[in-house]
């Protein structure tokens, strides 16, 4: 079928939030587009004029391709090298998607996405558009073919798994920056008292180097522990420069709508640090620094001026 200009407008109307749903399906901004452009593909064969809510009809299409990947995507991880983190999202880039409340921001988190991880596939899609999108249970059972009971059960089992799991990490951006300056500042020290002191006690630092560079497979937990590691890892020496593959220059952005420390070489992003800051402390490191994650981001940072770095390690 060819579709009329109007019925491409209305799709391409529809993309923004449609790419924010599936990266918060899938926590993979390259299986988002390509979901989305299946759902083109699908509109594209579609007696389109039959169609009454096209809207509706599109976000099921979407949720139901997600819905297959998520399916196959669960074996892959059980071959996945290391730990498994999302593809990381830099400030500004459109499918964060809607960020007016603290669900909304959070759902896109680092933290609330690995936790997501351990929801079956309709409890992901339930959460995702209740929480983030706000779209009415009838809707969302709709979707997926179930009864508006069962899929406000489904939230609330979702939701429960998720809260169990989850610090709010909701603080004052200013206050945010602060903690990240000192933070930089104590990991440069050469000291492991003062990272300690900014610390929860049960700090946790995960890292996702995907097998194709080196990134420990168990997370190091503990202030102690994870004060240790930070130390080493911003200690200028030459272990690191071979580990970098050159001079790095560390940038204070954000990513998932959190802190973040972007790492650089020679313009290519080759790591996203989220910070979770809590009231008590900086309470977990997440490092993407998988290349094959980190695409999207490099492209990204090559089109946006961001500053002096805050730290340069040669």
């Amino acid at each position: 079928m060819v579709l009329t200009g109007n019925q491409i407008d209305l799709f391409e109307a529809s993309m923004p939030r449609l790419k924010a749903i599936a990266y918060r399906l899938l926590g993979s901004a390259s299986d988002a587009e390509d979901a989305v452009q299946d759902t083109f593909l699908r509109w594209q064969s579609a007696d389109v004029d039959r169609i009454e809510v096209p809207e509706a009809w599109l976000t099921k299409v979407l949720t139901n391709l997600c819905l297959n990947q998520l399916t196959s995507a669960r074996a892959r991880r059980e071959t996945y090298v290391g730990q498994w983190l999302p593809e990381p999202l830099l400030a500004g880039d459109p499918m964060l998607g809607p960020a007016d409340t603290v669900e909304q921001r959070e759902s896109v988190s680092f933290a609330v996405l690995a936790l997501m991880e351990r929801l079956s596939p309709n409890e992901r899609v339930v959460y995702v558009l209740r929480e983030a999108f706000g779209y009415p249970h009838r809707r969302i059972a709709e979707i997926l073919d179930i009864t508006e009971a069962y899929g406000q059960q489904i939230f609330h089992r979702a939701k429960k798994h998720i809260e169990d799991g989850r610090t709010r990490t909701e603080i004052d951006e200013a206050a945010a920056r602060q903690i990240v300056d000192e933070f930089l500042t104590a990991a440069t020290s050469g000291r492991t008292e003062p990272l300690v002191r900014l610390l929860t006690a049960d700090a946790v630092a995960i890292g996702d180097g995907g097998g194709k560079v080196p990134a420990r497979t168990r997370p190091f937990e503990g202030a102690v522990a994870v004060a240790k590691f930070m130390r080493s890892l911003f200690t200028p020496n030459q272990a690191a420069r071979n580990l970098l593959g050159g001079s790095a220059e560390i940038h204070v952005s954000y990513a998932n709508g959190l802190p973040a420390l972007v790492v650089t070489v020679d313009g290519r992003v080759i790591g996203v640090m989220c910070l979770e800051i809590t009231a008590d402390g900086i309470a977990a490191f997440r490092n993407q620094a998988n290349p094959d994650k980190l695409e999207r981001a490099t492209r990204q940072w090559a089109a946006t001026d961001h500053g002096e770095p805050a730290l340069r390690i040669n």
